[in-house]
């Protein structure tokens, strides 16, 4: 009999090939079900010259083939670069220039129209999930293709692009669990970060993060390790979530603050006829939760369910404030997890005493020392004792905690989004008539934020506000396209030509006691 891994997806249609595994909507697969679908899905990438090492990219929603196909990557000795499904072809084609990914695995209702990201590129497939297109191998043709058994050592290696510092996307290889497997610390901490949220055999999970961030696949290959149940939500919606916790008996989810704060304005009624007493263990996180939320998720959800962390694609999860404490500790982000050491900093960059506020760096056994293809971060970034920037200002309190009060970077964070203001002037400094471009998060009820644009016209044009935002559909995905635009004569700048931000920001946080 041939030895299979643990906790792999291969162990439990050995154990209990006949248990259903995950579902979406009324489609559902049994372990063994899942298992025959990877093996055929592999085959069928090996057929078309997909190899161990390539990186290939699954740019989908959150949908019951993503564990098909990241699984059948496993089986390959592929990494997946989990892409962001909303993005343009002009974004698109930067990432796969940059990662040097060669398979492009794509769930687009038109995928002719991400053709140009492919051109003169390396990408030697393309695949659609959905929809038909000139160029593009059809999934239901991989899972068509006859195929022996294949074992896989566990998830494959994941890939995520984040903006970092500049507003350019940079890929973060996430690789702390391989090194786990010879370091002591790494093993200790994801064993620490996995016991703050922890999942036991037999739970039902609910899944509504996206696959293209760092949460979405770590929470379904989390229920995979332990053979829990995963129930997916393709697009999230306040009703159907609840409604699937009722239907379910869902033990289990994760949410950013967004997806609460839609669940919270909801009818009573609505709000009534779910029953939600299955729900053992909440999660939030990706954005600052403000208190009364977290109060409304207690008297709703019942207390003592939620937990909140804290961390970065750059560093992995930094701290985790336990259930219930968000009453002893209001505002704070918890403590941080274990090997982990968090130092708040002046301009000057000296350590500061507890209690004072300044920039946060911190050090974890999941630090990257440079993004995918990069060189290596500079001190500015990741210090020579092994500090990483994270780019928010907070302070530490008497006892450790940590609470987070503004952001150095410019980046906003929107819906549990992080968008790159760089990234986006960038982007609407393409219209003709845009001198130079300002973009700010301001406050939002449901969101935490949303972008807002200052432009400065080119002498002698003109431009509405509405023909900017038009144009930036070109350029731009529509969470990063400006919520409002406002034409200013001149933008604010120091006497060095510095953009100064805080003076944009300041009239639309003035009087809040948290500035993100």
């Amino acid at each position: 009999m041939t030895t299979v891994t643990p906790a792999t997806l291969e162990h439990w249609a050995r154990e209990k090939p006949d248990v259903v595994a995950i579902v979406e909507g009324d489609r559902s697969l049994t372990y063994r079900a899942w298992n025959d679908a990877a093996d055929r899905v592999a085959a069928g990438l090996d057929r078309h010259g997909v190899r161990r090492g390539d990186i290939v990219v699954l740019r989908t929603q959150i949908r019951l083939d993503w564990g098909i196909l990241a699984s059948a990557l496993a089986k390959l000795g592929c990494s997946l670069l989990a892409l962001n499904w909303r993005l343009t072809a002009a974004e698109t084609q930067y990432v796969l220039g940059n990662s040097g990914a060669t398979v492009v695995i794509c769930d687009d209702p038109d995928p002719a129209a991400l053709k140009p990201a492919f051109d003169g590129l390396n990408v030697k497939l393309a695949v659609s999930i959905d929809t038909p297109a000139e160029g593009f191998v059809s999934f239901a043709e991989l899972l068509a293709e006859p195929a022996t058994p294949r074992f896989s050592e566990g998830n494959p290696p994941l890939v995520i692009y984040t903006s970092g510092t500049t507003g350019l996307p940079k890929g973060v290889v996430m690789n702390t669990q391989q090194a786990a497997k010879t370091d002591s610390r790494a093993a200790e901490y994801l064993q620490d970060v996995s016991a703050r949220r922890p999942q036991v055999a037999g739970d039902v999970v609910l899944l509504t993060l996206p696959m293209h961030h760092g949460a979405g696949p770590a929470a379904l290959w989390g229920a995979l390790r332990l053979g829990n149940r995963i129930v997916l939500l393709r697009r999230f919606d306040p009703a159907t979530t609840l409604a699937l916790i009722d239907h379910h008996k869902v033990t289990a989810w994760t949410g950013v603050p967004t997806m609460y704060k839609r669940i919270a304005a909801l009818p009573r009624q609505e709000l009534d006829k779910h029953e939600v007493s299955s729900l053992r263990l909440l999660g939030v996180g990706a954005a600052p939760v403000p208190p009364a939320l977290k109060d409304w998720i207690d008297g709703y959800f019942g207390a003592g369910k939620l937990s909140e962390g804290y961390g970065s694609t750059e560093t992995g999860m930094i701290t985790h404030l336990a259930p219930g404490m968000h009453r002893l500790k209001p505002g704070s982000s918890g403590l941080p997890h274990k090997h982990v050491e968090i130092r708040i900093r002046d301009d000057a960059g000296r350590d500061l005493p507890a209690g004072e506020v300044g920039e946060i760096w911190v050090r974890t056994p999941a630090n990257i020392a440079q993004y995918l293809n990069g060189k290596p971060l500079g001190p500015d970034t990741l210090d020579s004792e092994g500090f990483f920037r994270v780019g928010d200002v907070g302070r530490l309190d008497e006892d450790g905690y940590l609470f987070i009060t503004d952001r150095a970077k410019d980046m906003i964070i929107s819906g549990g989004v992080n968008l790159y203001p760089a990234e986006i002037e960038a982007g609407l400094l393409r219209h003709p008539a845009v001198l130079d471009a300002a973009v700010i998060g301001i406050p939002d009820d449901e969101f935490g934020e949303q972008v807002k644009a200052f432009i400065e016209l080119r002498p002698g044009t003109a431009a509405s506000p509405e023909e900017i935002i038009e144009h930036a559909k070109q350029h731009l995905a529509s969470y990063k396209r400006p919520k409002s635009v406002e034409i200013v004569a001149e933008l604010p700048r120091n006497t060095m030509g510095k953009l100064l931000k805080r003076e944009l920001r300041e009239p639309y946080w003035r009087g809040r006691e948290r500035r993100v």
